[in-house]
């Protein structure tokens, strides 16, 4: 029940302009520039609290890890996933490709491209296709 924040942000005015990146705290994010990746304070404030977990959701990159130097950031958060003993699921299509991309979705519990709807059933209402296979598999069981 805790929220981490950025304590550190990558910025750049471009995300092309890779060489002009730098690294600002997140309270003085230049107004002229654009948050593209997490720093490295905020990798060590995320490390501490993913080595303390028993069970973690990742849905979502940490940053534009498409382009360098933009991607170190999800991809040190997906180096300290592959080595917890927590289990670990990554959720949604972007964090599904960074963690295949790192070379590291063999080493988490599961992988699904289901990000949003992952997060729904979580929040708990039913959804249509978990309630028909749901009723279709109670119909099996009792012979229905």
């Amino acid at each position: 029940k805790k929220l981490i924040l950025p304590a550190d942000i990558v910025v750049a005015a471009d995300p092309k302009s890779g060489a002009s990146a730098k690294t600002v705290d997140a309270d003085q994010m230049p107004a002229d520039q654009m948050g593209l990746d997490v720093g490295p304070k905020t990798i060590d404030l995320f490390k501490a609290e993913l080595l303390k977990a028993k069970t973690v959701l990742w849905n979502g990159p940490m940053g534009l890890f498409e382009e360098k130097p933009f991607d170190i950031g999800t991809n040190k958060v997906a180096e300290i996933l592959s080595t917890l003993s927590a289990t670990t699921v990554i959720g949604g299509g972007d964090s599904a490709s960074a963690i295949d991309k790192a070379g590291l979705s063999h080493k988490v519990s599961h992988v699904s491209t289901g990000g949003g709807a992952s997060l729904e059933f979580l929040e708990g209402p039913a959804l249509p296709g978990i309630e028909i296979f749901s009723r279709d598999i109670k119909n099996m069981v009792s012979g229905a």
